[in-house]
């Protein structure tokens, strides 16, 4: 189901430029709203322009990128309202594609879950208090773990779907962890969200899952609102 691999030098071009852009952009490597400058690109990643506009454009359309008429691109801005939506579609897709997966999922894709999850718990365990969302090692094996919930579902549209809007809300949780004073450790939740599926207890799980869902958005949305108020009286 996934594909962001960005070390792997034999991709063309353009794929190697939209992977390292949607890594960076993803992980908050570029502010909101930033330009971003096509010959810049190109020197940070020793790749020419053509892929790299190609990768932008690309980025555009998931709505990771900005693209304005002779003025080039900048990063998405992250907004209460995006997040909101987001979370919207997200519980839309991301539960049809959970359920799916525990109709459907074999003896493999059970202990593909265990795998993910035991890998997340050491990571957890050995970096103790701080902020996980800032942590690559941390953030991959996430993904990791949600993902391998969602394997057993057969649709390849809505696996990518999936991807896609786990990815864009992979930017609201760095942002959110950047600017928010208190933690969130989310081992207990993974633990019990992960007991229903293997459990194939599908109301538990979606119930489980929409409220692991919706602290993430809630989070988020208090970071920004915090921002907003630091932002206005820092103005005033």
């Amino acid at each position: 189901m996934d594909s962001t691999d960005t070390t792997t030098t034999d991709l063309p071009l353009a794929e190697r430029a939209y992977r390292s852009l949607r890594q960076a952009i993803v992980r908050c490597e570029f502010e909101p709203g930033q330009r971003l400058r096509v010959d810049e690109l190109s020197r940070r990643y020793d790749i020419s322009s053509s892929p790299v506009r190609e990768a932008l454009s690309r980025l555009s359309e998931q709505g990771l990128v900005r693209a304005f008429d002779n003025r080039g691109f900048r990063v998405a801005p992250l907004s209460a309202e995006g997040i909101a939506d987001l979370t919207r579609v997200r519980l839309l897709v991301e539960c049809e594609a959970l359920r799916e997966s525990m109709e459907r999922g074999d003896d493999a894709w059970e202990a593909d879950i265990v795998a993910a999850a035991h890998s997340l718990g050491r990571v957890e365990q050995r970096m103790g208090a701080g902020p996980l969302a800032l942590d690559n090692d941390w953030s991959d094996r996430h993904r990791a773990f949600h993902l391998a919930l969602y394997a057993g579902c057969r649709s390849p549209l809505l696996g990518q779907m999936v991807i896609e809007l786990f990815d864009a809300a992979e930017r609201y949780r760095r942002f959110s962890a950047l600017h928010r004073v208190v933690d969130r450790h989310k081992h207990a939740e993974h633990q019990q969200l992960m007991t229903s599926v293997l459990a194939r207890d599908i109301d538990a799980a979606l119930t489980l899952f929409r409220q692991h869902i919706r602290g993430t958005e809630r989070l988020v949305t208090q970071a920004l609102e915090a921002m907003q108020l630091a932002s206005t009286g820092a103005t005033a």
